[in-house]
């Protein structure tokens, strides 16, 4: 199994998520094809088979990659918000400031109306609830590694599987 993990984590994952935060899909065909590929790669191990694919992902250490998607989106406004990429966050991100205390964090983002349905898919867009909904010790960590860690703990305690 750690044979596989390391195969599958080095040639297999890197091109299913390859610059994910630009062409994440939204449809759920689209979705269902790359979580194929998952799927399948698990079915390869020894003993495994004939497993349910969330057992599989279990005994492998694995996530979804749905779950992935939305890591690196979180990951990716980490850095944006931080400084940490050389892009203005005020260009991209329109923080919430009301003037009153906000509760969470104090890096809550602003969500716009889209008028258009498809736009809702965008990374600006789809981000901002899930960004929204984290705790302030994942959002004001020092590092990124920090960071991931923060986040994987609060996923933990809600009950996802990082």
């Amino acid at each position: 199994m750690d044979s596989f993990n390391v195969i599958y984590k080095r040639y297999i994952r890197p091109d299913l998520e390859f610059c994910i935060q630009a062409w994440s899909p939204f449809l759920a065909k689209d979705k269902l094809v790359l979580e194929n590929v998952q799927r399948r790669a698990t079915k390869l191990v020894c003993g495994l088979k004939n497993k349910s694919y969330e057992e599989r992902l279990r005994v492998l250490g694995l996530t979804t990659l749905e779950t992935r998607r939305l890591r690196g989106d979180l990951i990716e406004t980490y850095k944006i918000l931080h400084g940490k990429e050389d892009i203005d966050h005020c260009q991209l991100f329109e923080l919430v400031s009301n003037g009153h205390e906000v509760r969470g964090h104090d890096l809550k983002l602003y969500k716009q109306y889209n008028r258009l349905n498809i736009r809702k898919h965008f990374f600006l867009q789809r981000v901002i609830d899930a960004w929204n909904q984290l705790l302030s010790s994942v959002v004001d960590a020092a590092f990124i590694n920090s960071l991931k860690r923060n986040l994987d703990d609060f996923w933990k305690d809600m009950g996802i599987k990082s």
